[in-house]
């Protein structure tokens, strides 16, 4: 198995992401599997940010707590990591910034000098350490010469093609030792890398979705940003309105006129939105609103990860509507359970939640290419002219077995279409009467039952007789895989137990899940085991203990595998 764990440390505004995409992006197309995240501070200069790349010749969807590799841009990256670095890695360090280390591991460059004396410019030092690292790993820089004609003008692009050369020809001249790790261009099926967000904003395109409003919010700003840069080309309409509160009821208003809408925020975010999120519960308009967690309460920890959202999303706005809440667990998943949230929206006439979090939305992952043949467009019940005696018996929210009443758009048909905010009757005008209020609202609720039917039942993957399981949602899959892989090499048998579709709650199969009296752990990024708590309210089963995560970094298998093997579990 061939694999290389780098690390690229130092401060805003030093080009850290650059070298991280960069280096990304060459490996990913010479053929390897590649996972990279990135932990960055709230600010725009300064403040130690930190980018790591794992790349491997085989899946991967995780990062690994060591580095082979520590590209160091200034002393307190090397301060802070050198411990993560194994014995046979390497750092590299600017020799200009950093002069007190030393020893075999150590490789010292002359970052700004050779920027300076290449391209007549030091701001291209972080290309020279791009061309430094590649020389390390044996990894010719033609790869990365074609990457940066794509990103720069002539003159830039010249400059940091030079500063490339220059990084690269020093490590091979300067090099104590050949590297242990040396990667060379392999060949494995075409692919692509994104990361969670861009894979989603996709994944609303292909959908069908037409229109979106948002206000920026780390970590869903991007999927704004990626929706503006393809309005003209893919004919969107994307606003980005005062706040939150305009954002939801814009999305809904073309949710009404029939339009595939959707919102994105982060919690606090969503906190605003959720008396609009009410009015499409009751108004039983279709929209996709995604709420990409980050820890809390109020402005917490902007620029980190965390899953605690769940109980706000499943039990947000006073009063009963239905709802679905997806959680995706990779990049290729979040670009499926955007199409498929779409399709529940419009079927079930009713708000549906993409639950993902600022490790999803940022990290990014090599994935196969979409197949768009498993995209389908599914607009749910239409009215058709001549259903009733005549249009203008139109029943907007007709009372139904199935809970969904046909669906007419405004001006498009000569049904007259109203609805109201206040409790109504089928016509929808408001209402006082308890008995029209109580036939609608088990009318809305009844469409729990074909959404329960809709719900995909969890992953299971491990031992197929386990004495441990673990439980996952959401973006914690790819560590917990592969901690399962870890655990099963050792004398214990586990399995894990994942879910991505998280409401309606898929109580039966995970009963049948769990049915062998193994013991069983949580693992979720939050602090008091929302998971658990959902888990022992759909089905009555508590968890063995919870292996919980909330400083707002993402787990690792290696974390997960030590807490497993010392116990180290929380059961309050």
């Amino acid at each position: 198995m061939t694999e290389a764990r780098i690390m690229i440390g130092g401060e805003a505004g030093q080009g850290v992401q650059s070298i991280g995409f960069v280096l990304s992006k060459i490996f990913a197309r010479g053929g390897y599997y590649v996972y990279s995240d990135q932990d960055y501070e709230s600010r725009v200069r300064g403040g130690h940010n930190f980018f790591r790349v794992r790349v491997k010749d085989s899946e991967v969807g995780a990062i690994d707590e060591s580095l082979d590799i520590l590209l160091a841009l200034n002393q307190e990256s090397i301060d802070l990591h050198r411990k993560e670095v194994v014995p046979e890695g390497a750092i590299i360090f600017d020799q200009e910034k950093v002069s007190d280390v030393q020893g075999e591991g150590f490789f010292g460059v002359p970052l700004g000098h050779l920027a300076e004396q290449s391209a007549g410019n030091k701001i291209t030092a972080n290309t020279v350490a791009l061309g430094a690292c590649l020389g390390l790993l044996g990894y010719e820089p033609e790869p990365a010469e074609v990457l940066l004609s794509e990103a720069f003008s002539s003159e830039a692009k010249d400059a940091n093609i030079r500063a490339l050369h220059a990084g690269y020809r020093y490590m091979k001249e300067n090099g104590t030792r050949e590297f242990p790790i040396q990667l060379r261009q392999r060949s494995r099926p075409e692919g692509l890398l994104l990361n969670g967000n861009e894979a989603l904003a996709l994944g609303a395109v292909a959908a069908g979705c037409k229109f979106m409003s948002a206000y920026p919010m780390t970590p869903a700003s991007s999927i704004l940003e990626y929706m503006a840069s393809k309005a003209k080309e893919m004919d969107l309409v994307v606003l980005q309105p005062e706040d939150e509160i305009a954002a939801v009821h814009m999305a809904i208003g073309a949710g009404y006129a029939g339009v595939r809408a959707m919102t994105a925020t982060s919690g606090s975010g969503f906190c605003l939105m959720v008396e609009g999120f009410g009015l499409a519960g009751l108004t039983e308009t279709p929209v996709v609103i995604v709420d990409g967690q980050r820890p809390g309460p109020a402005v917490g920890l902007p620029t980190r990860t965390e899953q605690g959202d769940l109980q706000f999303v499943l039990n947000a706005h006073h009063g009963d509507f239905p709802r679905a809440i997806l959680a995706p667990s990779t990049v290729e998943e979040a670009f499926y359970l955007t199409v498929k949230a779409f399709n529940l929206a419009e079927k079930y006439q009713t708000p549906v939640i993409i639950l993902t979090d600022h490790l999803l939305a940022t990290s990014y992952q090599t994935v196969s290419n979409f197949d768009f043949r498993k995209v389908s467009i599914q607009r749910g019940d239409l009215y058709q002219a001549g259903e009733g005696s005549n249009a203008e018996e139109y029943l907007r929210h007709r009372v139904t077995d199935s809970g969904i009443s046909p669906r007419a758009f405004p001006g498009l048909s000569e049904a007259l279409v109203v609805t109201d905010s206040d409790e109504h009757g089928e016509g929808g005008h408001p209402i006082e009467d308890g008995g029209i209020r109580t036939s609608q609202m088990d009318k809305r609720l009844r469409k729990y039952r074909g959404l329960r039917a809709d719900i995909a039942a969890p992953v299971v993957y491990g031992d197929g007789k386990p004495e441990v399981t673990l439980i996952s949602w959401g973006s914690t899959f790819g560590a917990v895989r592969e901690a399962v892989d870890m655990l099963n090499a050792g004398e214990m048998r586990v399995n894990m137990l994942h879910l991505s579709e998280l409401w309606p709650f898929p109580g039966k199969e995970v009963v049948e899940a769990l049915s062998n009296g193994q013991t069983s752990y949580v693992v979720e990024g939050n602090a008091s085991g929302q998971m658990a708590r959902l888990l022992r309210a759909e089905t009555g089963i508590t968890v063995t203990g919870k292996i919980l995560k909330y400083d707002g970094r993402p787990f690792t298998p290696g974390y997960i595998v030590e807490k497993v093997n010392k116990g180290e579990v929380s059961t309050w």
